[in-house]
Parts: structure tokens; sequence; C-alpha cells
């Protein structure tokens, strides 16, 4: 597979902090990456120059083999980066369809007159989380009374919505029981056989190892390396994450 996201030498300074010192990362189109890295590797801030929140001091970008310029979160969105944050950005009494198309309504025009398309919007947040294998059908229903998993599911449709191609998702597990957190891994696994491209920051090595094709290791602001999971258990990997063999 050829490599749909790159960074080089991506570095980023806070004053005297500096928080990448040379970072690498190389993501192939449609499949699971992980992040990984112990408290101050550097990975909340290499997501933030991917994603559009922040820009690098040095150090490139490319998607798709074309360098880009993420100014902005819309930057990243319009390059096909969408990014799921551990809040997950949705508002709790609006309902499913009402996230799902937030900021992007479909209209119709009444006499003229542009108003709401509500039915296709329904019809189209369904679609969605049809592909995603999801259980869900009442698009009107409040996402404060929906699952941990079930937010999820339409935090990633509000992603697809966007038409996004690459998906970060930022400690999807985090705060999430057993059973909700085996959800959270089958919408993943959906994703990949949509094509959908998934870089997973996560501090759960068991669902790193169960769910990425691959990982990347940062220590101290660079890449110390990445390797494949195939064969990989969650201890090996915890003893590479903290500097074992």
């Amino acid at each position: 597979m050829s490599d749909i996201l790159t960074v080089r030498n991506a570095r980023k300074s806070y004053g005297a902090v500096k928080a990448l010192r040379g970072a690498d990362l190389s993501v192939a189109a449609g499949e699971v990456h992980a992040l990984c890295g112990d408290n101050g590797a550097g990975k909340s801030t290499l997501i933030k120059l991917v994603s559009g929140v922040e820009r690098p001091d040095e150090g490139d970008i490319h998607v798709r083999g074309e360098k880009v310029r993420l100014a902005n979160p819309h930057d990243a969105l319009a390059a096909g980066i969408a990014t799921i944050h551990q809040d997950l950005g949705l508002a709790p009494r609006m309902m499913i369809y009402q996230n799902i198309f937030m900021g992007s309504e479909l209209e119709r025009r009444v006499l003229g007159i542009k108003v709401l398309d509500r039915a296709a919007m329904i019809a189209r947040s369904q679609d969605f989380l049809i592909s995603l294998n999801s259980v869900m059908r009442d698009m009107t229903a409040k996402v404060e009374n929906l699952s941990g998993g079930q937010r999820q599911a339409v935090a990633i449709c509000r992603a697809l919505r966007w038409k996004a191609e690459i998906i970060i998702m930022d400690e999807p597990t985090a705060a999430l029981g057993v059973r909700e957190t085996e959800e959270v891994m089958k919408l993943i696994r959906r994703l990949k056989e949509n094509g959908v491209t998934v870089i997973l920051i996560s501090h759960n090595m068991h669902d790193v190892v169960a769910v990425a094709d691959r990982v990347t290791i940062l220590r101290g602001g660079r890449t110390e390396t990445s390797l494949s999971t195939d064969g990989l258990t969650s201890q090996a990997l915890s003893e590479r994450i903290m500097g074992g063999a």
C-alpha cells in the first residue's frame, strides 16, 4: 500500500519546551495506524500538526504524495483529514442527524425559499450508520441518551459526512467499559473494511494490538520506531514504549 500521509522532520517548540524534535510518520492508505508513546512523547503535538490545529516550526506534511499546508482544521478537512477528539465534540441535547450534519446542513427550496431538508439528512444519516453496521435506526434520538460506543459512531459519521479519507481518533476508548470498548473496536475495523485510513492514539496497548496494523512509537519528541503489530503482544509493545527491547 502507498502512503496516504507522511510527516517528515516535524519540529515544534513552545517557548523553551521542544515538543517535537524531528518526528516522522508514514501512514499507508487503508490501514489502522496507532501512535503511541509515554506522556510528553509528542503524540498530541504531532496530531495537532496533522489536524491543522498547530503549524510546525520545521518539517513537511504530504497527503497522497502532495505537500500540504495545514494552517487550520478547515485546511485539514479539505485535505480529507478529520479528527475525533476525546470529548467527541457532540451536542448532547441535539438529535443524531443534527450532530452528523452540524455545520453542513442539507437544504431544499420551498417556493423559492431555502429550508433545512430534514428528511434528506435523516436518510443520509441512516446510510452512514448502516455503513458502519450500526443498529441505531432512530435518527431523531438525542445524543445524550446514547452509549459511549454509539456516540463514537455518531462522531465517525460526522467525519464521513465531511468525506474524510483519514480519521484521527484520540483515545476513543478512554473511560469506556468493556462492552462499549468492543463496540468502538468494531467501528474501527469497519472503517478499515470501507477503505478509510484510521490513526489511533491510545494508551491502551490491548486495543492497539487488537485493531492496529502498524504502530509508531514516539519518545522525547522523536520517532523511536515504526513496526507491524503482527505477532506483537500488548506486553511487548508496552516494553518498547518504556524503552525496552
